[in-house]
C-alpha cells in the first residue's frame, strides 16, 4: 500500500516538474519572438508624427524603422543598441529634418521637435553613433553613403537592396518592395550651390521611387512594411502571393497615402495578414491609450477583420512566427 505521505511527495513532484515545464515552454517561447517598441512622442499614446518602431529579432538584432521626427537623437535612451536603419523614403516625416529633444513636450497633437537635424538628418545621425548599418533601396544608398562619408563615417555601412533582391544583416533577411508614394530629397538636406538651385527652382532632387520592405526574422515571421503608399497590385502579387507576409505595418493617414478605408482593404483583401500594426495616422488617436472615437485610427480598426495593434510609444508588443501577438498587445 502507498502511504498518504509518499503519495503526496510524488504529486508534490509532479507539480514541481510540471512547473518548471511551463516555466521553461515559456522562456523558450519569448526567446522565439519578433518584439516590435514604437518610439512616439508621448509615451504611451498614438500621436500625430509617430512613424517609428523598432524590431527586436529572437537573436537581439535590433532593426530601427524610418526614425523620423520622435526619436530624440542618437542618444535617445529608448533606443537601446541599433543594428541596422530603415528608411522608405526622404521626406522629412521619415528620414529626420527635426526631432524631438525628449518624449512628452507639446501636445500629442502637435509635438515640440524644434531641434533641427539638418543637413544630416536624424537617421544618419543615429546610424553614426549606433555604428549601424542603412539598408535602402532605389537610388538612396548612394545618398546615404555621401552623408556617412561627410560626417566621419564607414559609407559601406549603407547597403542597398533593390526590388526582388534581398540582403541579411545580422540574420534578418530584408527585400524592398514598391510604394507608390514620391521620394524628392529636400534642398535643406543638401549643401552648397546643387542645394540652392534646387531651392530656387522649388524642386528637390530624386533618389529613385519610395519603397516599403519585407523583413524575414529568425523564427520564421515575414513582416511587411508599408512604408507611404497607396493600393498598388504588387500588395497581392508580391507581398501576399510570394512573400507570405503574416505581420503587416500599414499607414493609414489619408491626403499623403492610404486612408483608413483604402488602407482596410488592403489589408482584407490584397496582404491578407494575420495581424496589422497601424502606422502615420497624422493624428493624436489615442487618449489615456486608447483610441478616441471618430478617428482615423478607429475607422481602420473598425474595417479591418484581423486583429489591428496600436502602436502606443514605449510599449512593446512580441509576436510570434504566426503573427500572433503573445504580449503587450492589450
Amino acid at each position: 500500500m502507498i502511504s498518504d505521505t509518499f503519495r503526496n511527495r510524488i504529486t508534490g513532484a509532479a507539480l514541481a516538474v510540471c512547473a518548471l515545464s511551463l516555466a521553461w515552454q515559456s522562456a523558450v517561447a519569448d526567446d522565439h519572438v519578433v518584439k516590435v517598441t514604437p518610439l512616439g512622442s508621448h509615451d504611451g499614446e498614438f500621436c500625430s508624427r509617430d512613424r517609428a518602431l523598432v524590431f527586436e529579432d529572437p537573436n537581439g538584432t535590433r532593426i530601427l524603422y524610418d526614425a523620423g521626427r520622435t526619436v530624440a537623437g542618437p542618444d535617445d535612451p529608448r533606443l537601446g543598441k541599433i543594428d541596422v536603419v530603415l528608411v522608405s523614403h526622404m521626406h522629412g516625416d521619415h528620414v529626420g529634418d527635426q526631432r524631438i529633444r525628449e518624449a512628452n513636450q507639446g501636445t500629442c497633437a502637435s509635438p515640440d521637435t524644434g531641434v533641427s537635424t539638418l543637413p544630416q538628418s536624424n537617421t544618419v545621425d543615429i546610424a553614426l553613433k549606433h555604428n549601424a548599418t542603412i539598408v535602402t533601396g532605389s537610388e538612396m544608398p548612394a545618398f546615404f553613403a555621401a552623408k556617412l562619408r561627410d560626417a566621419g563615417g564607414d559609407p559601406g555601412k549603407s547597403k542597398l537592396v533593390r526590388f526582388g533582391g534581398e540582403v541579411t544583416v545580422g540574420g534578418v533577411a530584408i527585400t524592398t518592395v514598391p510604394a507608390v508614394h514620391s521620394n524628392g530629397v529636400s534642398p535643406s538636406f543638401l549643401t552648397g550651390p546643387l542645394a540652392e538651385y534646387l531651392k530656387a527652382a522649388g524642386v528637390g532632387a530624386s533618389v529613385g521611387p519610395p519603397t516599403g520592405y519585407v523583413l524575414k526574422f529568425s523564427n520564421g515571421l515575414v513582416a511587411y512594411l508599408s512604408g507611404d503608399t497607396g493600393i498598388t497590385a504588387e500588395q497581392k502579387l508580391v507581398v501576399n502571393d510570394h512573400y507570405g507576409a503574416l505581420l503587416t505595418v500599414m499607414n493609414i493617414g489619408d491626403t499623403f497615402t492610404t486612408g483608413p478605408t483604402q488602407a482596410a482593404y488592403v489589408i482584407n483583401e490584397l496582404v491578407q495578414p494575420s495581424s496589422v500594426i497601424a502606422s502615420h495616422a497624422n493624428e493624436p488617436a489615442t487618449e489615456g491609450g486608447e483610441v478616441k472615437a471618430g478617428t482615423r485610427t478607429a475607422l481602420f480598426r473598425d474595417r479591418v477583420t484581423v486583429p489591428v495593434h496600436v502602436p502606443l510609444s514605449g510599449r512593446t508588443m512580441a509576436f510570434d512566427r504566426t503573427a500572433k501577438c503573445v504580449s503587450g498587445c492589450g
